[in-house]
């Protein structure tokens, strides 16, 4: 795997893409962005970081058949590639040994 870092709202979109499991759209991903982190996301943020991490390989992409209830139009839906489970793997990994280094007294100031 290439050295990769990512954003802290690149990998938010990794992580619900992968959440998501196959069902993983433009809208859905900002309506599960909402419900789960009560963020506000706008459609133009999240195809920008969703073509940016397809650049970078961590996500793949393909279109859905068309439906009635979006006129005809395909869904383009995502999918996170074996690249982009090592990379938020590897930065899970690291947040966790960061919240593990921090000493005791502080986690209790929270």
């Amino acid at each position: 795997m290439s050295q990769s870092t990512l954003g802290e709202f690149e990998e938010i979109v990794v992580i619900i893409v992968a959440i998501l499991n196959g069902d993983a759209y433009s809208v859905n991903i900002i309506n599960e962005i909402d419900n789960r982190l009560n963020r506000k996301v706008s459609l133009g943020a999240i195809q920008t970081v969703l073509k940016r991490l397809e650049k970078k390989g961590l996500l793949k992409s393909e279109f859905g058949g068309a439906t009635k209830e979006r006129g005809g139009k395909r869904k383009r839906l995502y999918e996170i590639t074996t690249q982009g489970h090592e990379i938020i793997d590897q930065t899970r990994i690291q947040r966790n040994l960061l919240w593990e280094a921090m000493p005791k007294l502080s986690l209790n100031l929270f």
